[in-house]
């Protein structure tokens, strides 16, 4: 199934061996990355148009090596949808939407969490711990509840309403907590040693990424291997956009697609905007925000133990990041909604606000393409509009 070699950590390079369970690099405490023997991968293109479709067609590049653990709710290959009437209407002809609110629980989190609980499932797992403004805790619950784990759940009091329900529904303990997902993540760690409870944070797990990336195998796949020239993806913790940055890599040592990357942009909330202030500053790693706020929870994050990997991966991509206001994200959200009649999130509104201003500026040019990123419904956030 499976041709994954070892883990390897993104900052010091120390590698380990990878049928242990792991959170972060025991050396620096930084994140790890999973790696494979992509020269023995001898799958072609043409191979993948026959496979189920979901994130489980690229198998061979997920970490789990027993079939009998795959967690599935259908999760991946979402629609990759051509945005002819907003494109007609911005005057833009080149414009596509990834809907990431199809997955199972409504959001891209489904991604990062079947993988995940996948993996450790394989390796033992029977109590799991998150710390989530939302979205990602309804995912691990999702498929916690598939393994017949126990979930605990650690969520700032603040969210919506839909988002404690659905934890609630799907069987996990939840602790609402006065603060932020930093003070979420803190009390959450202080309980780890109850009940042996694996802990499944942003990028402090090796494998939520590697569900993540597949979002960069299928931008490809659905644009028959030509990348766009500019993704834009709204940034809390970030393990998509660096997913998707690792997947470029792979498909080209796989020889699926050339050197040739997208810019890759990142778009916060003005209220709670490290990576923005960090990548202007020219620093490799972001001061936490201080007084975080903002309508779109999964932008709510004044810490993100992966800055330095999302910073890289703009610098390197030559790409950029922009702030905008929740004013902006919501009317953006209900232009897509009225022009391609998708109910966006806040944070996939983001991405259209930080387009109409890079469309201004000049940086996006005519006839460039470009993919923005739909990461979760708009349903959970209906008290907004």
């Amino acid at each position: 199934m499976s041709f994954l070699t070892h883990l390897e950590c993104s900052a010091c390079g120390l590698e380990l061996e990878p049928e242990r369970l792991w959170n972060l690099c025991p050396q620096c405490r930084k994140p790890l990355l999973a790696r494979y023997d992509l020269e023995k991968v001898k799958l072609s293109r043409g191979a993948l148009s026959g496979r189920e479709q979901t994130l489980w067609r690229y198998r061979e590049l997920l970490p789990l090596r027993d079939d009998r653990y795959r967690l599935s709710l259908g999760e991946g290959f979402t629609p990759l949808i051509r945005a002819e009437n907003l494109g007609r209407e911005l005057g833009f002809t080149n414009l596509w939407i990834k809907e990431e609110g199809v997955n199972p629980t409504n959001s891209f989190k489904a991604r990062g969490l079947a993988v995940a609980i996948s993996r450790a499932h394989e390796l033992g797992v029977r109590a799991v711990s998150i710390p989530s403004a939302g979205n990602a805790a309804g995912a691990m619950c999702a498929y916690a509840a598939l393994a017949g784990m126990s979930a605990y759940v650690y969520m700032p009091k603040d969210v919506p309403h839909p988002f404690i329900a659905e934890c609630r529904a799907l069987g996990a303990e939840v602790t609402l907590v006065e603060g932020l997902i930093t003070d979420c993540g803190r009390l959450a760690a202080q309980h780890l040693a109850e009940d042996r409870r694996f802990d499944v944070s942003t990028l402090k797990e090796p494998y939520r990424i590697e569900g993540k990336k597949t979002m960069g195998y299928e931008l490809a796949e659905q644009l028959g291997w030509n990348l766009p020239d500019v993704i834009i993806y709204p940034t809390g913790g970030g393990t998509g956009l660096v997913g998707m940055w690792k997947a470029f890599a792979e498909m080209e040592q796989l020889g699926w697609i050339s050197s040739r990357r997208p810019r890759m942009v990142t778009v916060q909330a003005e209220g709670c905007a490290p990576m923005v202030k960090a990548f202007w500053e020219g620093r490799e790693f972001a001061e936490p925000w201080e007084n975080a706020r903002t309508a779109a929870d999964g932008l709510r994050v004044p810490a993100a133990v992966g800055d330095f990997l999302i910073l890289r991966a703009l610098r390197e991509s030559r790409g950029t990041a922009v702030a905008v206001t929740d004013r902006e994200m919501l009317q953006s959200a209900n232009r897509i909604g009225r022009t391609q009649g998708i109910f966006a999130s806040p944070e996939g509104g983001a991405t259209l606000a930080a387009f109409l201003r890079l469309r201004r500026s000049g940086w996006i040019a005519d006839g460039e393409s470009v993919v923005l990123f739909n990461t979760g419904s708009g349903h959970k956030y209906a008290h907004l509009w």
